[in-house]
């Protein structure tokens, strides 16, 4: 698993937008900005639902108050379902859905399970992260333990580690 202080895999994501294929890098996402980053085993799964992607939305401008330049929701699905969870969610320019279809993201990032004694297949684990231009500034990764975890990854705990770093630059 990479750490902090690590660079993010370069990766290509493969991305549908306005009916169109679209290529996303890792540094179009990342170069030169800082940003919060989401990865959840699977859109329309039921935590991922009703918990980690609405919370992150509901306070999105509470996170960009704090020096986030973008918000990034990542998922192990391919970009039509990352679309239409998107419009199932109500997501429009609040957070960008990245779509990890073959998982190279989360493999590189050491986060890839395999969790096909559910049928799911390989999906990345729950985790949240800041990357500041390219490099992890801080991360947050559920504990390894059975079933859905989700402790550390939620948005109030990435608001506290902001509102605390910036308390410490302001001193």
């Amino acid at each position: 698993m990479l750490k902090e202080g690590d660079r993010v895999p370069g990766v290509t994501f493969h991305t549908r937008q306005d009916s169109a294929w679209k290529d996303v890098s890792t540094d179009d996402l990342f170069a030169g900005k800082r940003v919060a980053l989401f990865a959840l085993p699977g859109a329309f799964t039921p935590t991922c639902s009703s918990t980690h992607l609405p919370g992150f939305l509901t306070k999105n401008e509470e996170v960009r108050a704090q020096g986030i330049d973008e918000i990034y929701c990542l998922s192990v699905n391919d970009s039509f379902v990352m679309n239409a969870w998107a419009k199932d969610q109500g997501v429009d320019d609040e957070l960008v859905m990245i779509p990890d279809g073959n998982g190279e993201f989360s493999e590189g990032m050491g986060l890839l399970v395999d969790k096909a004694d559910l049928g799911f297949g390989k999906r990345s684990w729950r985790y949240a992260m800041i990357v500041n231009d390219g490099a992890i500034e801080k991360l947050f990764v559920e504990p390894t333990k059975p079933g859905d975890p989700f402790e550390v990854s939620d948005v109030d705990t990435v608001l506290a580690y902001l509102k605390e770093r910036a308390a410490e630059r302001a001193a």
